[in-house]
């Protein structure tokens, strides 16, 4: 059966669900409504149609309307969402019942399709509880931003953020940033979001010989910058920030990039230089503030300068791990294992203790919400199987419990040393008017040389020691056989 739309197309019902079915008839009556509008409500049945298909058993189906919906940008996410609402936030809203979910492979088999759907329209691993799209390509995020008015939020990390072996901060802004409700609805209402994949990032398999495999990240960090529309660095966060610290350091990122777009073209470069000048003494006041409240230790001054470790230091990989307490918590130990040889303390004018103590004051800044809080939970499906096991919930203490709770002490501690540490170097380079902090591609290899420890000059991430003797021939190295 066919009918003639508003704009005098042909289109057949039997390929529309009955609600479509309902809404092309009634659509058919404007039979003196504009083009443009038939147009937009043609659209809106191509998107319903391409997120109906887009989760089908069969791969013919579901992988062309899946690229389709992810060619289409934001909107094709919004249509995918739409349609499928309510199958993902039940699965969002509560941890799923895993017994059912082991037994009963249709279901499972159908929310594997729909998450990797997700997943891959809207660029992100763990999209069903952040709802972000996110651009690859920065001339197709210029374009959007440019069209919106919204600065870009440019993400920076290795690995990609659309696998589940990204570096570990990166897996880190999934769970206690993208995840978090608040941060979410900034990020979607205020940026333009882009990610690009600094270098592949180094992976390690530790196989325990009774089927039993630990697969983990080493090294890399990951860092945020805030860009005009036409892709002009503003401002950047490097590292792990606590949800609301991030969300102080993007707004207030968002009115400047604005601000400096509305300047004309030779107020620009002072008003930023000012701004980061100001940044810089009010970063230092707050440090200052700090250290009265908790006391420096005999190791600490006021200084916030020589605060990095060499990258020629052999153990660059080790120091780059302790940059970040939560990398550290995950990283260390399989480094330590390695045998690589114990770096020079990062920090020589803090020790631990009081950067613990200051991370402290700061704590509300890292607090997890409850969409964090599912999300872990649901990486962690044996932590809950065993909690369920316990004999008593009231004696034996959910494990994911105090697995958020150190989180959140880790992240705040992270919070504190990159904006004492690595923010003021940022906020320095900006203040100086370096001619490095005005392209993002050069301002971003200063960082991952200067700041993160890995420059684009070592391979090998500062994991393959030249002075470290291995008693393995070749030193360990194997390469891929040439096709």
């Amino acid at each position: 059966m066919k009918t003639s739309l508003p704009c005098g197309e042909q289109t057949t019902f039997a390929t529309f669900t009955p609600f479509t079915l309902v809404f092309t008839l009634a659509a058919s009556l404007l039979v003196t409504a504009p083009a443009q509008a038939c147009g937009s409500y043609l659209n809106q049945i191509d998107l319903k149609n391409l997120a109906e298909r887009a989760v089908s058993g069969n791969p013919a189906e579901a992988t062309p309307a899946i690229s389709a919906l992810r060619a289409r940008g934001a909107p094709g996410l919004a249509a995918f969402l739409a349609v499928h609402q309510e199958e993902i936030q039940r699965h969002v809203a509560a941890p799923p019942d895993f017994s059912l979910v082991r037994t009963n492979r249709t279901i499972d088999a159908r929310w594997e399709r729909l998450s990797k759907a997700l997943d891959t329209i809207s660029g992100q691993r763990d999209c069903a509880a952040s709802r972000l799209f996110w651009h690859t390509d920065l001339e197709e995020a210029k374009a959007a931003a440019s069209a919106s008015g919204k600065p870009i939020l440019s993400l920076r990390l290795l690995g990609r953020l659309d696998e589940e072996l990204s570096c570990a901060n990166s897996r880190f802004f999934r769970t206690a940033l993208y995840a978090n409700q608040e941060v979410s609805l900034a990020l979607r209402e205020h940026f333009v979001l882009h990610w690009q994949s600094v270098r592949p990032v180094p992976k390690i398999t530790i196989d325990f010989g009774d089927g039993r495999k630990l697969e983990r990240t080493i090294t890399g960090n990951s860092i945020h910058y805030v860009l005009t529309a036409d892709g002009r660095p503003i401002d950047a966060l490097p590292g792990l920030y606590g949800p609301k610290a991030f969300l102080r350091g993007l707004l207030r990122a968002e009115a400047t990039a604005k601000h400096f777009a509305a300047l004309a073209t030779d107020e620009r470069e002072d008003f930023l230089r000012a701004y980061h000048q100001e940044r810089l003494a009010a970063i230092k006041a707050e440090w200052n503030n700090d250290l009265t409240k908790v006391g420096p230790s005999p190791a600490t001054t006021s200084s916030l300068s020589s605060a990095t470790l060499s990258v020629n230091d052999p153990s660059a990989a080790q120091a780059a791990a302790k940059i970040t307490q939560g990398k550290r918590r995950i990283e260390l130990p399989v480094l330590e294992a390695m045998g690589t040889a114990n770096p020079g303390e990062l920090e020589a004018r803090m020790d631990d203790a009081t950067w613990a103590k200051i991370a402290a004051l700061h704590s509300e800044d890292a607090r997890l919400d409850q969409g964090s809080r599912t999300l872990m939970a649901k990486k962690n499906p044996d932590a809950l199987a065993a909690d369920k096991r316990a004999l008593s919930k009231m004696i034996v203490e959910d494990p994911l419990v105090r697995a958020a709770r150190q989180f959140e002490r880790s992240m705040s501690e992270d919070t504190v040393r990159n904006e004492y540490l690595f923010h003021t170097k940022i906020h320095e380079w900006f203040a100086l008017a370096l001619p490095q902090a005005r392209d993002l591609a050069v301002l971003n290899e200063k960082v991952y040389t200067e700041l993160f420890l890995t420059p684009k000059s070592d391979p090998w991430l500062g994991l393959k020691p030249s002075d470290a003797y291995s008693a393995l021939d070749h030193d360990g190295v194997v390469t891929a056989a040439t096709p």
